[in-house]
C-alpha cells in the first residue's frame, strides 16, 4: 500500500510536468512574476531554497546544489503554477489555516499533522529555532516566544509563532498565512506548505520532526 501510495504522488507530479509543458508562458508568468529564465530552466524559490523546472520536460530538479526535492515541495511548485490567480496580491490579512477559504474541513487534520508537529518538534529548542528563522533571513516579529515572518514562496509569506512548554502546557506552534494565500495555490497545497516549512525548519536547526508529521513521500 505505501509503495501504491508513493507511486501515486510521482505520477502526479509527472502529470503535473506534462501540465507545465501545455502552459501559456506569458500567461504563466503574468500570474507567477517571480519565476526567472535561466539556462533552460524557469527558477524560484520555495522556504530559501532555489528549484528550476525544466522548460524540456517539465520536471523540477535543485539549482543549488543540496539534496533534490521530495514531491511535497514539487507539488508545492507546480500546483503554484496551476492555481495562482493573474492579479492575485498581498492583503496583508493574517488567519489560521482553518480561516482560509473552503479550508475548515481539512482544519483537525492540519492541527495534528502540521501545529502540533511544530509544537513538539521544536519544544526545549527555543534557541535553535530562533537560527533557523535567521538562515532563512525571517523577520522577527514581537508575538510568541519566538515569532518570526518567512516567505514560502515570494508570493507568500507565513508567520510561524512558538509557546515553549511551562509546567501547566506542552510547546505550542501556530502559523498564520495571509488571506490571499488561496489565491495563489490551492487550499489543500496550504498544509503541505506549511509541512514543508517545518520540516526545512527542522533541518536548519539539526532537529528531527517529532509527532504524526503529514507525509508525502
Amino acid at each position: 500500500m505505501k509503495d501504491e501510495k508513493i507511486s501515486n504522488y510521482v505520477k502526479l507530479c509527472e502529470d503535473w510536468a506534462d501540465k507545465f509543458m501545455k502552459m501559456d508562458q506569458e500567461n504563466l508568468r503574468k500570474r507567477v512574476p517571480e519565476l526567472k529564465e535561466e539556462n533552460g530552466f524557469l527558477t524560484l524559490i520555495h522556504f530559501g531554497r532555489k528549484y528550476g523546472i525544466s522548460l524540456n520536460d517539465g520536471s523540477i530538479c535543485s539549482m543549488d546544489g543540496q539534496r533534490e526535492p521530495d514531491t511535497t515541495e514539487m507539488l508545492n511548485i507546480y500546483t503554484l503554477l496551476g492555481y495562482a490567480k493573474e492579479g492575485a496580491f498581498f492583503m496583508n490579512k493574517w488567519v489560521p489555516f482553518a480561516d482560509l477559504r473552503n479550508a475548515r474541513p481539512f482544519a483537525p487534520a492540519y492541527k495534528v499533522g502540521e501545529t502540533d508537529v511544530f509544537g513538539a518538534t521544536f519544544s526545549g529548542h527555543e534557541k535553535e529555532l530562533r537560527e533557523a528563522f535567521g538562515k532563512l533571513g525571517g523577520k522577527e516579529l514581537p508575538q510568541g516566544d519566538v515569532g518570526y515572518e518567512i516567505r514560502a514562496f515570494e508570493c507568500m509569506p507565513m508567520r510561524f509563532f512558538f509557546w515553549e512548554r511551562d509546567e501547566e502546557f506542552e510547546a505550542q506552534g501556530n502559523i498564520l498565512f495571509d488571506y490571499s494565500a488561496t489565491d495563489f495555490n490551492h487550499v489543500e497545497s496550504a498544509v503541505s506548505i506549511a509541512d514543508v516549512g517545518i520540516k526545512r525548519l527542522a533541518e536548519l536547526a539539526g532537529l528531527p520532526v517529532r509527532g504524526k508529521s503529514f507525509q508525502m513521500k
